[in-house]
């Protein structure tokens, strides 16, 4: 059977410069194991698959997965999905919102100036225990005095992908970190996390609050995300739980991916209740068709 997907570009307006999510925009018919064989033959940090909503109130319903697994929610594939879905003429945003229903439940999509955003699911954190924290410094093959930022508590954050988050001293020191892959794995794997989201404070004027993330999910297939929106999310969750960020903070911008040739940028906002907002802009590089 034929089946169109098109591959979107997502956290940037310049092609090939975000990261890119391949949505299978006629899923219906395919089981599990064979979208998995296909995110993994397209090898992206993540490809979706497009079916019919079985909750009433959502506009469509979308599976997502990595190279290895499946996710419940992930934020670049969430609004790379919206991006095309409206593009090919499938749904188009009610009042200018779309639903997505996912693993995670139902996730609120709009359309605004910067391009698209989403409502972040609920943020569960959990500690991360000393032994644990370690383990995370030997992955990234710093002592305790390394540039990881200690003062601010590491934690594990849940938003349907568990990341384990934590600050470091400067974005020049986060650039020149460099995991031990095989330790990172392992480490992710006894959690039972997604992987590893790091951040320090921007340092090239981009406004008040700015940040320069990295994210690492290698048990996922993913050594390094180029730009992650689950990834984010949590960095502002954590921001939010630890004191760092105000609830009537507005906004900050985030930039994430330089160092794998990238260079997205995230548009993060809290609003009046609290709720985190993750959005940026999408392109569309390609469109095709799977045989299967």
């Amino acid at each position: 059977m034929s089946r169109r997907y098109s591959v979107v570009d997502v956290f940037t307006r310049e092609p090939l410069r975000g990261n890119p999510v391949a949505v299978v925009l006629d899923a219906e018919g395919l089981d599990t194991d064979a979208m998995q064989a296909i995110a993994g033959w397209l090898n992206l940090s993540e490809t979706t698959f497009l079916l019919p909503a079985t909750e009433p109130s959502a506009d469509y319903r979308l599976r997502i997965f990595t190279p290895r697994s499946e996710l419940p929610f992930a934020g670049h594939p969430t609004l790379g999905s919206a991006h095309a879905i409206r593009a090919a003429g499938i749904a188009a945003p009610r009042t200018g919102r779309l639903v997505q229903q996912c693993g995670a439940g139902l996730v609120e999509i709009r359309e605004d100036d910067t391009g698209w955003r989403l409502r972040l699911p609920p943020a569960r954190l959990a500690p991360v225990h000393d032994p644990d924290v370690e383990e995370l410094l030997r992955a990234l093959a710093l002592g305790p005095d390394g540039p990881v930022d200690l003062s601010v508590e590491p934690a594990i954050v849940d938003v349907g992908p568990r990341w384990l988050v934590a600050r470091v001293g400067s974005a020049a020191a986060l650039r020149a970190l460099q995991p031990d892959s095989g330790q990172l794995a392992a480490l992710e794997r006894r959690l039972g996390i997604t992987g590893a989201t790091l951040f320090a404070p921007a340092d090239d004027g981009a406004g008040p609050g700015a940040l320069e993330v990295r994210s690492f999910a290698v048990s996922a297939g993913v050594p390094e995300d180029p730009v992650c929106g689950s990834g984010n999310g949590s960095v502002a969750a954590f921001q939010l739980a630890r004191g760092l960020l105000p609830r009537a903070a507005g906004r900050y911008q985030a930039r994430q991916g330089r160092c794998v040739g990238r260079d997205g940028r995230i548009e993060v906002r809290i609003d009046d209740a609290g709720d985190v907002w993750i959005g940026g802009a999408c392109v569309t590089v390609a469109h095709g068709r799977l045989e299967t």
